[in-house]
């Protein structure tokens, strides 16, 4: 079912997966307004909204094709029910959605983008060579791989970061500040390659030795059982709390002092950028695209992927140098506001729509 029921076609038609506390959800939700922002006409199709608020459904007109991601539901929807969405160009938001676009793309015959924001599980992209005109990487890593690993054509490959707005809030508390209780966090779905486990460890390690800081981890997934079980074992219920009903990871970030992204397995995080984009000092692995943003000691601090002790030192030296902590947080904040704002994205992303529209229906540059 869908929450809107607009009879002109949409020009942009963005598939998403289930809308949830998610980088990628964020990113959806950004480009859409976005574009709309700009003069563009979209709508969404997603396999779940329920997550979100009913508000949002309606502003960006957003409709629910349930299990559309599955091979021929998504042609049964717009046989049935999505013959007004035809737009003239699909652009899938994450490698899930692209059953749905290659079964879109050749029902409705017009030409879509895919973008990956981290490298795929799956041993094989499937796209379609004759509907599939480009495929937007979050950063150079993943283009690499894209072309190295996937076989996708270099040509095919374009890189455009994600985008996050800025903080504008002249209130917010500076990141460990003197008579405030610090909390470390970090958000995202709760996956086996977030090392979430190696977070809990480091949270132990820490408080042993530095009793005052707490710790928060938003987000759900299928390791919050297992990820509660160890917090527990490890004594730690009085200390971590876990959010996992939340929208967007924008109210849990500003609760944090320090953001960490212990991740053994990731691309470039949009909410490691939104952390960024806060001010936080950020600890994270040195996996896939985070060191292309993340430059050590001078926007945060590296550490190798699940290694208790590099893990468990970075969190101790931002606690008990919290004026370095500080600048380095200022220093990844302007680096996200000159390099990673939505405006550049936005420009980016509409010069490859109007690359690979059809010519007689070119969208403007607004």
């Amino acid at each position: 079912m869908s929450t809107d029921t607009h009879s002109e076609p949409p020009g942009i038609l963005l598939l998403a997966p289930p809308f949830e506390a998610r980088g990628i959800c964020a990113y959806t939700v950004r480009l859409a307004r976005g574009l709309r922002r700009r003069g563009q006409s979209t709508s969404i199709i997603t396999t779940s909204y329920q997550q979100l608020d009913p508000s949002v459904r309606t502003e960006l007109a957003i409709h629910e094709w349930r299990f559309s991601d599955m091979p021929l539901v998504g042609q049964w929807h717009a046989r049935w029910q999505g013959a007004h969405l035809r737009p003239r160009l699909i652009h899938a938001q994450s490698p899930g959605m692209l059953c749905l676009a290659n079964d879109l793309a050749r029902l409705w015959k017009v030409p879509y983008v895919l973008t990956v924001h981290h490298l795929p599980s799956q041993a094989r992209l499937p796209i379609d060579r004759q509907w599939c005109r480009r495929v937007i990487a979050a950063n150079s890593t993943v283009a690499a791989e894209l072309t190295n690993h996937f076989g996708i054509p270099a040509p095919l490959v374009c890189e455009i970061p994600p985008g996050v707005e800025p903080c504008c809030d002249p209130a917010r508390q500076v990141p460990l500040a003197p008579g405030h209780l610090p909390v470390i966090g970090a958000a995202g779905p709760l996956e086996a390659d977030k090392g979430l486990i190696w977070f809990l460890g480091a949270a132990r390690r820490v408080l042993d030795v530095h009793r005052e800081v707490e710790f928060i981890i938003a987000g759900a997934g299928p390791e919050e059982t297992n990820l509660r079980r160890l917090a527990r074992e490890l004594k730690l219920s009085a200390q971590v709390t876990f959010a996992p009903y939340v929208p967007d990871f924008r109210t849990p970030l500003q609760a944090m002092d320090v953001y960490c992204l212990p991740a053994v397995r990731q691309g470039l995080s949009a909410t490691l950028l939104e952390a960024m984009a806060l001010g936080l000092p950020i600890v994270a692995s040195t996996v896939g695209g985070i060191d292309d943003v993340i430059d050590h000691e001078v926007t945060g601090l590296l550490t190798p992927p699940q290694d208790l002790e590099a893990l468990t030192a970075a969190f101790l030296r931002f606690l008990r140098n919290p004026g370095e902590a500080q600048q380095m947080g200022a220093a990844g904040r302007d680096l996200v506001a000159r390099e990673f704002g939505v405006e550049r994205m936005l420009d980016q992303t509409l010069a490859v729509y109007r690359e690979v529209i059809p010519a007689q229906e070119t969208i403007s540059a607004a």
